[in-house]
Formats: structure tokens, sequence, C-alpha cells
């Protein structure tokens, strides 16, 4: 039995700011933009982070963060609601006597 996404989101869903990491750490910080802020516009979660030296670490573990937040969670319990009304509305429409076929042994 094979099951159907849902949701699915990826990092092109959601908009993806760089900046200046600042403070205490080198020239690193201070020079590149390796500071990443992920905001995902539906939901309104977001997750930031300027630990990591490279922006693609950053990166992930920013989009990490707007995943695991709560917002993120209440607006895929939300989203996982409306998905099963589909169905059930779906499935009701199927279940109609002319859309079904009884045959009498």
């Amino acid at each position: 039995m094979s099951r159907e996404r849902v949701l699915h989101i990826t990092i092109h869903d959601c908009d993806v700011q760089t900046f200046r990491s600042g403070g205490s750490g080198g020239q690193n910080q201070n020079k590149r933009d390796t500071g990443v802020r992920v905001i995902h516009k539906p939901s309104g979660a977001r997750g930031e982070s300027r630990e990591e030296r490279s922006q693609l670490q950053n990166k992930k573990v920013a989009f990490r963060r707007m995943a695991e937040s709560k917002e993120m969670k209440i607006w895929i319990r939300k989203e996982h609601a409306e998905a099963i009304v589909k169905i059930d509305h779906w499935l009701d429409e199927q279940m109609r006597p002319e859309n079904l076929l009884v045959e009498y042994l």
C-alpha cells in the first residue's frame, strides 16, 4: 500500500535571507554574509542560524529550526485537518447510491 504525501515543504517554498553574523568569531563573521534566516510565509514559521562558519551549514540549521518551530507544527495540523476534510468529502461523493453497483445473487 503506497502513501500519498499530504504536505511537501522545501527550501524553495521559503524566503531565505542572509546577513552578517557579527559579534565575536573573527573576521569571517564580520566580512561574510554567513548568517541565514528562513521564513515560511504561509505559516509564519521562522528559523535563524549564525553559529556555523559556512552559509550552507547555517541554511540547513535554520531550515531545521523553522521546520521544528511551534508555528510550523500548528500550521501542519491545520493543513492536515483540511486534507482529511477533502478526502472525506471525496469519499462521500463516491459512495452515493447512484455511483454504486449492487448485484444480487
